[in-house]
């Protein structure tokens, strides 16, 4: 059994990751400083978490017979902030997510999140780049690392579309697929991408990204967007979806296939809805911190980069 993260050894042990650490969330925030950029400081306790599928959310229930959800991922109340007239913020705290566990997983996580008013989704790709280099200088590193792969993230990353990533890695006829068959095909991929260089794979399927806009060259895809090291997901952004009625209804057929999967579902946020009638067009991404601390120290579990692990 391992010892407990407070014992001298093990903190010992796992203080060069944590040092390195300290150093990425300071250069991370200085760049969003230097950038223009505002932090914001959602509050955590949300009536509706998402619009994931198979995401989990820890529940709360209040005194007056309600409930709210730990946030996981403060994305509706930074659209609200869109809404008010906020144009560039971001988000560096934690999030939750139940059952979420493994050596890339753990229940509570740091998320960085943030959000450009009237800029395209390309830019913000570019910004997911950009920090990734911040975060591998602040820690001294060259190369990311996840087991036996590598990943020099100061060459040119690669651009690649989901249709041409079938069509190299996961061959098949032609014709939709369904959930299942997509996330069964996006596993073969995975492995083969993020390595030597970071990679963006991008135009999702419609039915896969429920909070992005459709791409005005083809409207059966939208524009959403992943960052990839090593194989690893670290980052998941879009060209936001401001229109309410399409919003709505991405929202019902995402809770209804909650429902039919796991026998719950998440209240549609109402208010979010309603700020989305007021909010600019606008992009936005989600990174993972501690996944892009770990890659940059060679960490082998997200609980050495934690600071007071479970």
């Amino acid at each position: 059994m391992t010892s407990p993260f407070w014992t001298r050894e093990r903190h010992q042990d796992r203080a060069p990751f944590l040092k390195a650490r300290a150093a990425i969330v300071r250069a991370v925030r200085d760049w969003f400083h230097d950038q223009g950029f505002t932090e914001v400081e959602p509050q955590a306790l949300a009536f509706s978490p998402g619009a994931e599928v198979h995401v989990d959310a820890f529940e709360v229930p209040q005194k007056n017979g309600q409930v709210r959800h730990l946030h996981t991922s403060p994305e509706f109340a930074m659209k609200k902030l869109l809404a008010a007239g906020e144009e560039r913020i971001f988000f560096l705290g934690k999030c939750w997510r139940a059952g979420e566990t493994g050596p890339m997983h753990a229940e509570e996580f740091t998320m960085l999140e943030w959000y450009r008013a009237d800029e395209s989704y390309e830019r913000v790709m570019e910004d997911c780049v950009e920090i990734t280099r911040v975060a591998a200088r602040a820690a001294g590193a060259s190369t990311l690392r996840w087991r036996e792969k590598s990943c020099d993230p100061f060459v040119e990353a690669e651009r690649l579309s989901v249709r041409g990533a079938f069509a190299k890695f996961a061959p098949r006829k032609e014709g939709a697929l369904s959930h299942d068959q997509f996330s069964a095909a996006i596993t073969k991929i995975e492995p083969h991408i993020g390595a030597p260089a970071l990679t963006l794979l991008y135009e999702y399927p419609i039915s896969e990204a429920a909070l992005a806009r459709r791409c005005a060259h083809d409207a059966t895809v939208a524009e959403r967007f992943e960052m990839y090291a090593c194989g690893v997901e670290l980052a998941n952004g879009f060209g936001e979806l401001t229109d309410p009625v399409e919003q709505r209804v991405r929202l019902i057929e995402a809770m209804a296939e909650k429902e039919k999967r796991y026998g719950k579902s998440w209240p549609i946020d109402e208010d979010f809805l309603a700020a989305l009638a007021h909010m600019p067009p606008a992009s936005g991404v989600a990174l993972g911190l501690d996944r892009l601390i770990m890659l940059a120290t060679g960490a082998r579990h997200i609980q050495d980069v934690l600071w007071t692990p479970p």
